[in-house]
């Protein structure tokens, strides 16, 4: 059995001007815990220097730069980190750090307490949303949601955030069978969760939006969508 309690996988594509404060914010709140862990770059084909500031920030702190030549999408970054992550628990947040790491806390009690699947949220009434997406963006997002319980999933009232925690169990298996590897990554998750049965708390948190998404306005949620309506097909068996 792994000695890891915790694998915390960061996705970055170009994120220079970014990842090095955040790893430094996750390191200072990992060494204050009593826990073993690990952070997991997952890099998707950087062209800046994102993967030089992680390998020097890192140095000192069990970790694990994965790397590929080719721009994938977040979903296969994501993958990449759930697969080779060693921790008893697993959590994904994103490069900006949107999500405050502290918020980590509460997502380790929900596991701990037998929940297989924890899901950030932006939409549920404690959430604390700090800095708000402009109006299009967050209409958007609401549209998104609001098609994605109709075609993929129920109940769930934000599948979008960044910031996602997992068993190891249930990491190993909802990741081995992703099959998207854009932003609808999280949609395919969530489905698979509530198909296979696992036990999944979608939890209010702190969330400050940040001016520098990578999500493309328009573009990126046709892709979305149309990805929506492949779900239920890819996994029919």
């Amino acid at each position: 059995m792994s000695s890891i309690y915790l694998s915390i996988i960061v996705p970055a594509y170009n994120e220079a001007q970014r990842i090095g404060p955040s790893l430094d914010q996750i390191i200072a709140f990992l060494r204050a815990q009593t826990y073993s862990s690990e952070i997991l770059v997952a890099d998707d084909g950087s062209t800046d220097a994102t993967v030089q500031i992680a390998l020097e920030r890192l140095k000192g702190f069990p970790h694990q730069i994965l790397r590929t030549s080719v721009n994938q999408g977040k979903g296969s970054a994501v993958k990449r980190g759930m697969l080779a992550a060693s921790g008893k628990y697993c959590l994904f947040t994103d490069a900006d750090l949107s999500t405050p790491i502290e918020e980590t806390k509460k997502f380790l009690k929900q596991l701990e307490d037998g929940y297989d699947v924890v899901i950030g949220s932006r939409g549920l009434s404690g959430s604390n949303v700090v800095v708000h997406q402009n109006f299009l963006r967050e209409s958007m997002g609401r549209i998104f949601n609001g098609f994605a319980r109709i075609l993929a999933f129920q109940g769930i009232e934000d599948s979008q955030c960044g910031f996602k925690a997992f068993s190891q169990k249930a990491a190993k298996d909802l990741f081995s069978r992703q099959k998207l590897l854009g932003f609808s990554f999280d949609v395919e998750i969530v489905y698979l969760a509530q198909r296979l049965g696992y036990r999944l708390l979608e939890l209010p948190v702190t969330w400050r939006n940040s001016a520098q998404s990578r999500v493309r306005l328009f573009r990126d949620p046709l892709y979305m969508f149309c990805d929506l309506l492949k779900i239920r097909w890819i996994h029919r068996s």
